[in-house]
Formats: structure tokens, sequence, C-alpha cells
């Protein structure tokens, strides 16, 4: 039934090529989501056609009356072409445009940004009417972000084509980010989880117990002085003459420790990512 109500319609689309004397007047100024009409001249009967991005219909109508078009018939905004069938055809092309913004897609990235990153958390709003229409019409969307111990920062940004876009650095302190996105009353809102970037000036100590050389870090921190996550390793190396060991500690609350054999003097560092620490000097055991 649909396939044939299509084929109609672009049969009908061909007739318009040879004639096109029945006049009809489409609406100029339609909106998504809003009911128009057609108006006819003439008299007689006809048959109406419509194709729209998301329609096909067929339609008998007498001429000389207005062609009515619900608003559920008019949902999707785009480009429609009426086509009017009296014998021979004629078409008109209308459009229709996105309604008011009812709704934002707010789209964040990262979730989780380490401090003090550069340009480091983008966010994008694309803004719809209630039946998902992109409105391409400017609007200006209000972002605001606002961390902990902070003062809330915020900046306006005019839509283009639907779209408003924002970047901006990461902050100094590891917490949550609130950011939202708002258009009049519409407001959407996203969370990005700051954490601590990697591990700066680590600081180790160390002494000789029963079972070898207990060695462990000062409070490991980035560089903005936050605490590094739980689970940061932190690789010890031991030199004891010409031997080399290595061991891989994880952070818990703050530190990291590693247990290492050596029976002679010996000289213990630590690194993590690019950060280096002290070097520990142990004698040898008695």
């Amino acid at each position: 039934m649909h396939g044939a109500l299509v084929t109609g319609v672009f049969i009908c689309l061909a007739m318009v090529a040879v004639a096109q004397d029945a006049p009809l007047r489409v609406p100029s100024n339609a909106v998504a989501g809003q009911a128009a009409s057609i108006a006819t001249t003439g008299s007689g009967s006809a048959t109406f056609y419509l194709r729209g991005p998301s329609i096909s219909l067929k339609r008998d109508v007498e001429l000389g009356q207005n062609i009515d078009l619900s608003a559920k018939e008019l949902q999707t905004s785009g480009d429609y072409v009426a086509i009017l069938c009296a014998g021979s055809c004629s078409s008109a092309r209308f459009f229709v445009a996105p309604g008011k913004p009812a709704t934002l897609t707010f789209l964040v990235h990262p979730s989780r940004a380490p401090v003090g990153l550069n340009d480091g958390i983008n966010g994008v709003a694309l803004t719809f009417d209630q039946f998902h229409n992109l409105v391409l019409a400017p609007a200006t969307v209000q972002f605001e972000l606002t961390a902990k111990g902070s003062t809330p920062t915020s900046r306006n940004v005019q839509t283009h084509d639907g779209i408003a876009w924002f970047r901006t650095s990461s902050g100094k302190s590891a917490g949550a980010l609130q950011i939202s996105a708002s258009l009049n009353d519409v407001v959407a809102r996203r969370v990005v989880q700051q954490v601590a970037s990697d591990p700066c000036n680590l600081r180790i100590k160390g002494q000789r117990t029963a079972k070898g050389i207990l060695v462990e870090t000062e409070p490991v921190r980035d560089c903005s002085g936050n605490p590094v996550p739980d689970g940061t390793i932190v690789t010890f190396t031991a030199k004891d003459g010409h031997e080399v060991s290595f061991v891989d500690a994880p952070v818990k609350q703050d530190i990291a420790r590693a247990t290492m054999v050596a029976k002679g003097s010996v000289v213990v560092s630590a690194a993590s990512g690019v950060a280096t620490g002290n070097e520990l000097r142990l004698g040898g055991q008695e």
C-alpha cells in the first residue's frame, strides 16, 4: 500500500512537467508541529499528494477549498512537496521550520580529566524542538562551570546550525567539576571528575629489616599538591654493585611501600611516570 502511494507520488511529479494549470498556494511560514493549510482555486474533484521528510500521503479533495494539514502531519522540519492533480498536475514546494528550542543534547568529554590540563575539557550542546528537529536559528547557550572552592564561571555561546561548543582547561584541585548548559528554561547538566595529575617530586625513605630493605615514599602528590589516586604505580630500583632489582608497588592511602632484598651497600631510587625521587644509600648487612 505504502509502495503504491510512493509510486503514485513520483508519477505525479513527472506529470507536473507536462501541465501545471491547477494553482495551489502553500504556506510561507510553516512551523513544525503547527497546523497549516494549502489554498486551491477552481471547482471539481482532485487528488492531493504530500511528500515530506517523514510523510507521504494521498487525499481526495475539492478544488476551491483549503487543504488542511494537521500538526501531526507537519511534525518534521524540512522541505515538502505538495501536488494537486485534476486532469493535469501542478506542484509547489514549501519549507517547514523547526519550532522553538525545547531540549538540549549536551555532551562533555572526557568524564575524567587530570588537573592542570590545558584545553583538556570540551563540551557541545545541540538545540532541538519538542519533535526532535535540530533548531537551526541562532540562539545563545550559556555554559556554566562550578568547582568546589572556586567561583563559578560562565560564558555565552551563540549556536551555529544548531550547535554551540566550548573548550576549557581543568582546574588545579581534584574533585567534581559541575558543568551546565542552559537555553531559556532548558537546562542540561554534566559532571567531569578532575583527578590528580602525574606524581611530582617523589621523596623516599627506608631502613634495613630482618627481611631486607623496607622502602616507602612520602605522601605522593602531583605538582599542584593533590594526592594521586590509589593504585598509581611507583617503581623502586635497588642497585647493589652490579646487581639491579626492581619492585613495582601501588600507592595505598597516599604512600607506596616495598621490601627489597640486598645484602651489600645499596642505592635505592623511585620513579613514577616521568617523576623521579631522591636516591637513598644504605650500608650492607653486618
